[in-house]
């Protein structure tokens, strides 16, 4: 199994990334902040519009590091990869198999899937944990709702089908995910997502997580040899990693939306840490973001025992996991797709 690496972000205002051998050094006002070898990282994310050497980047890209630049508030910009590697018989397949309608079917039928159930684990485990800190019969009535809805995604016999079950479990899911805030509630009500931008603390925090998590996953399903552009749920759009976003929908509750809630939770992200511009939209503020990738680095590193392959592995390896099980399927080296489920 492939080893973790780590992910460099780099927060600091005016910083700036050189190369030093085989190391990446990033310096600010004029001090050296942190010096890093190439080796131990597998993407490095800088916020804002801060400079990179052409050394630096050129060391990322000839030791697959991708490079990814967002804006201050976590709003993707660019990614930098190098030269495109993988089997290319596998990547027809791919081709292939996103304009078969049939195979296009199934395979969205295992994402979606995967997504009810975990979405349902999570809300079944605040009932577990809080009996008496939330509304019971409300979280009960979405579990039959999405219990339902599961059935549906089985029993859907096209695309259009199945993206309308999709848009409904989406909605029970969202309706109910404040309930699960357990404290200062009144200031992490959710009305709904909102992405660009952000209206509320909440849609901000998952925002920002969101956006994490889909660094994550292009970069795993890139290095088992996929186009992370070609999708099957999410069709192809034109700069939209449609595979990632397929991919991710195993994950979304289980690493990004129980994050958010763990640090609201434990006090971790507190309302007063956020900012509310003229327009309306609602931002972290800077060490909030700070704390909050403190909070996924060290999630990622927790580990889980992974339900097909039945082994542990830390949870930062679960894309690359399920990415190389996607490959594997595409190969014809397994019958089917497993999709990840939360236990």
């Amino acid at each position: 199994m492939r080893r973790l690496l780590n992910t460099l972000y780099v927060t600091l205002p005016d910083s700036y990334i050189s190369a030093k051998g085989d190391t990446l050094v990033v310096r600010a006002n004029g001090s050296k902040e942190l010096q890093v070898p190439i080796l131990n990282l597998e993407s490095v994310i800088v916020f804002g519009y801060k400079g990179v050497s052409p050394e630096a980047m050129s060391l990322c890209i000839e030791n697959n590091v991708s490079l990814v630049f967002l804006t201050p508030n976590g709003q993707f910009k660019a990614r930098v990869t190098g030269e495109t590697k993988g089997n290319v018989h596998l990547r027809r397949t791919q081709y292939r198999w996103s304009d078969n309608e049939d195979k296009t079917l199934m395979l969205s039928q295992r994402f979606l899937y995967a997504k009810i159930v975990n979405a349902k684990t999570s809300i079944q485990r605040t009932l577990r944990d809080h009996p008496d800190r939330v509304n019971k019969e409300r979280l009960e009535s979405v579990i039959t709702t999405l219990d339902r809805q599961l059935r549906e995604v089985k029993n859907s016999r096209t695309m259009d089908q199945l993206r309308g079950v999709e848009g409904l479990a989406a909605r029970q899911y969202f309706s109910i995910i404040s309930e699960q805030v357990l404290v200062s509630k009144e200031c992490f009500l959710f009305n709904g997502r909102t992405k660009r931008p952000p209206t509320d603390r909440l849609n901000a925090l998952l925002s920002f997580l969101y956006t994490l998590l889909a660094n994550d996953v292009t970069h795993a399903i890139e290095s088992v040899g996929l186009d992370a552009q070609i999708g099957f749920l999410h069709r192809e759009r034109s700069g939209r990693n449609s595979l990632a976003l397929d991919l991710m929908e195993e994950f979304r509750v289980y690493l990004a939306d129980r994050t958010a809630l763990t640090l609201i939770n434990r006090q971790q992200v507190t309302p007063e840490e956020f900012i509310q511009k003229e327009s309306g939209a609602i931002f972290m503020k800077d060490d909030t973001r700070k704390t909050v990738l403190t909070e996924w680095q060290q999630r990622k590193r927790d580990e889980i025992r992974h339900p097909f392959l039945d082994e542990k592995i830390p949870v930062g390896l679960l894309p690359y996991a399920q990415a190389m099980l996607l490959a594997r399927y595409m190969r014809g080296d397994l019958d089917d797709y497993p999709p990840f489920f939360w236990k």
